[in-house]
C-alpha cells in the first residue's frame, strides 16, 4: 500500500497481491486517515470483480457519514452494478471531479 497525501485528499494506491489483501491492510490503517478525503487506485489491478469492491462498501458508508469522499478507481467495472454507496470511476482525473461534486453537495446541505 502507497500512501500519499495531498492537500485535498490522500491517494492509496494498492500494490497487493490481492484486493482482499488490501482490504485488510486498509481497515488496519483507516484511522491514520480518516479524517481525509480519500481515492483509492486500483487502476493498474485487472480482472477486479465487484465482490471485491463490496468489501470496501462499510467503510466507504460509514467514511461518508463522517462528512468525506470515498472514491476508487478500478478500471473495468460496470458502475451500473456498483451500489450507489460506492463511488468507482475509470481514472483519477474522475475521481478528483467526484471529490469537487462531494464538496459542492456538501456546501449546499445535501
Amino acid at each position: 500500500m502507497k500512501i500519499t497525501k495531498k492537500a485535498a485528499y490522500t491517494l492509496i494506491k494498492s500494490n497487493e497481491d490481492s484486493v482482499k489483501e488490501f482490504v485488510t491492510i486498509f481497515k488496519e490503517k483507516y484511522t491514520d486517515f480518516s479524517e481525509d478525503h480519500i481515492i483509492i487506485d486500483f487502476s493498474e489491478k485487472i480482472n477486479i470483480e465487484i465482490k471485491e469492491l463490496l468489501l470496501l462498501l462499510k467503510i466507504c458508508t460509514k467514511h461518508k457519514t463522517n462528512g468525506k469522499s470515498f472514491v476508487i478507481i478500478c478500471k473495468g467495472i460496470d458502475i451500473d452494478d456498483i451500489p450507489d454507496e460506492i463511488n468507482v470511476v475509470p481514472t483519477l482525473t474522475e475521481a478528483k471531479d467526484i471529490l469537487e461534486m462531494d464538496a459542492i453537495e456538501r456546501d449546499l446541505g445535501f
